[in-house]
C-alpha cells in the first residue's frame, strides 16, 4: 500500500493588526523629550505614543513620518525603525507594535496647534501602555547605538551651530555629561564637522565660531567618535 505524501495542515486564517507606534525625540528645555498624545477614550493611561496602521501601500517609513508631520506641521529630519513588539498591552489593541524612532531639532519641534500633544521629558515620562513604554526604551537605545555610524545628532541641530550645542545635544542623547576637552578632540579626528566664518556672541564671553556638518568627501574614512566620560 502505498504512503500517501505529507502535507502540512494549512494554518487557521487569522489577521494580525498592526500599528506603528512613533517616538519623536526632540531637545527642550535641557531635555531629550518625547512627544505624546492623549489616550484614545476608555485607555488606562492618560498619554500615549502617536500610533496608527499603515494605510494602502504606504511603507513603514513613511506611515512614521506620516504621524509625525501631522503633530509638527512639518516632516522629521530623521526617522527609522527600532523593532517590531508583541509583548504587553496597547492603546488599541494591536497585536503588533513596529517602533519608529523620529527626531526634529528645537526650532521645529512645536506641536500643531489644537493637537493637543505635548513634550515630556525622556527620564520622566507619564505612565504609558507596556508595549509602548517598550517602544520608548527600544527607541532611545537605537538612537545611542547608532551615533557612531550615523550623524543621528546633527539632525537636532540647525545647520550651523556651535561645538558647545553639539556637545549638549550629545550629553542628552548619551544621558551623561562629556569632558569639553576630550570631545573636541575626538571630534576633530573624526573629521565630522568642519568651520564656518561665522561667529556668534554668547553673553559675556568671546564669541563663539559656527560649524556645520562636514560633506562626506572631506571626512574620508570615518573613524566614529570616542568620548571619556568625566
Amino acid at each position: 500500500m502505498r504512503e500517501r505524501p505529507f502535507v502540512p495542515a494549512k494554518p487557521a486564517a487569522r489577521r494580525a493588526t498592526v500599528v506603528v507606534d512613533v517616538v519623536v525625540l526632540s531637545p527642550r528645555d535641557d531635555a531629550m523629550t518625547v512627544l505624546l498624545t492623549p489616550s484614545p477614550p476608555g485607555a488606562r493611561e492618560r498619554w500615549s505614543l502617536p500610533w496608527d496602521g499603515p494605510r494602502d501601500r504606504e511603507t513603514i517609513d513613511a506611515t512614521g513620518v506620516r504621524l509625525a508631520r501631522a503633530l509638527l506641521g512639518g516632516p522629521p529630519a530623521f526617522v527609522e525603525q527600532v523593532g517590531t513588539l508583541s509583548d504587553g498591552r496597547h492603546p488599541a489593541g494591536a497585536e503588533l507594535s513596529i517602533g519608529v524612532v523620529a527626531l526634529s531639532p528645537f526650532d521645529s519641534a512645536a506641536p500643531v496647534p489644537g493637537s493637543a500633544a505635548a513634550w515630556f521629558p525622556l527620564g520622566a515620562l507619564p505612565p504609558l501602555a507596556t508595549r509602548q513604554r517598550a517602544v520608548v526604551d527600544r527607541a532611545a537605545l537605537a538612537v545611542r547605538q547608532r551615533m557612531d555610524q550615523a550623524p543621528i545628532a546633527f539632525h537636532l541641530l540647525p545647520p550651523a551651530f556651535t561645538l558647545g550645542e553639539l556637545q549638549e545635544i550629545y550629553e542628552l542623547l548619551l544621558g551623561r555629561r562629556l569632558h569639553k576637552a576630550s570631545f573636541r578632540r575626538a571630534l576633530q579626528g573624526s573629521h565630522l564637522v568642519q568651520p564656518t566664518d561665522v561667529w556668534r556672541s554668547e553673553g559675556r564671553g568671546r564669541p563663539a565660531q559656527l560649524f556645520r556638518f562636514a560633506p562626506k568627501k572631506r571626512r574620508g574614512m570615518h573613524r566614529g567618535v570616542r568620548f571619556d566620560f568625566p
